[in-house]
């Protein structure tokens, strides 16, 4: 059964539902079953988290301004459908949002749900990698589920994640990023989001699976440490203007869920392949995979139903195909 929807959600939700028309008072207080006072001290709560509403005599209320960081409210105002349902936690500090989020599953939170954090102290990518987590517009996300399938479904999981937040990209932002085996994101070369999906085995079910995203979204052009400078961009940068950091998680979330129902049900293999080699940034380049002792080198060439990435070397034969390793571009 569904939690109850805290009456800011519910007037948020109502308000968005009539823009750009405005919602009277009255229809709010009759929605709410409460007086048009006590809408009134709801409102102002919601003033002082950065909201501004703007009313109109006989007309009501409507939505003038938005907050321009991380609402937890006003994202779960936004989602639609099946996602309506979402659960969405925000923290303002975390050691890493996947590890909270395993932490929340052993602890027995029902699934779905997705852990957000403003910054992150030990947040990490594939190999025990830092990432860089600092409070700065970016998006830290880790989304929560209990799939119950046989890990050999695994390896395609993250590839298929990609796919998805790159078309999300691609929609929102008006400019495709490209992705980079196994799970960066990049834009010219430079990188604009990872991802690390971690699971839980149990008696050869994965029964606790991980989804975590860190994106630029927002933190401008100069302020990244001299090291990540030459290396890291941002949404921003490649679109010249912030984004609604509400509405693009919002609509992230209804794509990861959308995208995972397709990975349970199996719908996605149909079109997994075609769609990650058109998003690909190694297929046709001369590249090197490190594996443990082993390096290999050859010409990519995309990646097969498995998710596997496939390199053809210079004494031709079948490709290699590896389900795991370091990939560097060859110059």
């Amino acid at each position: 059964m569904s939690p109850t929807p805290s009456t800011e959600l519910v007037i948020l939700r109502e308000l968005l539902a009539r823009e750009p028309g405005f919602m009277s008072g009255a229809a709010l207080a009759g929605k709410l079953g409460i007086s048009r006072v006590a809408v009134w001290q709801h409102m102002e709560k919601l003033r002082s988290q950065g909201f501004e509403f703007e009313a109109a005599r006989a007309r009501g209320y409507r939505i003038s301004r938005r907050p321009s960081e991380l609402h937890p409210t006003f994202i779960a105002a936004q989602l639609k459908g099946r996602a309506r349902d979402f659960s969405v936690t925000l923290l303002d500090e975390i050691d890493s949002t996947n590890d909270e989020a395993a932490r929340q599953l052993a602890a027995g939170r029902a699934a779905p749900f997705v852990v957000l954090a403003r910054r992150q102290t030990r947040g990490r990518g594939r190999l025990g990698r830092s990432w860089h987590s600092e409070a700065n517009g970016n998006l830290y996300a880790s989304f929560a589920f209990r799939p119950h399938l046989a890990p050999a479904r695994m390896p395609t999981f993250t590839l298929w994640m990609g796919v998805n937040v790159c078309e999300l990209i691609a929609n929102i932002c008006h400019t495709p990023p490209g992705l980079k085996w196994p799970n960066d994101l990049l834009f010219d070369g430079r990188k604009a989001g990872g991802m690390l999906t971690e699971a839980r085995i149990d008696a050869d079910q994965i029964r606790d699976l991980v989804f975590g995203l860190g994106l630029n979204l927002n933190s401008p052009a100069g302020t990244w440490p001299a090291e990540l400078a030459r290396h890291a961009v941002s949404l921003a940068e490649k679109t010249s203007a912030p984004l609604d950091p509400n509405h693009f998680t919002a609509a992230l979330i209804g794509r990861v869920l959308m995208a995972y129902t397709e990975f349970v049900d199996g719908d996605y293999l149909k079109t997994f392949a075609d769609r990650w080699n058109r998003l690909d940034l190694l297929r046709g380049h001369h590249v090197a995979v490190l594996q443990g002792g082993k390096r290999v080198a050859g010409i990519a060439a995309g990646v097969d139903d498995s998710g596997a990435l496939l390199v053809r070397s210079a004494a031709g034969g079948r490709p290699h195909r590896f389900q795991a390793g370091d990939v560097t571009l060859e110059k």
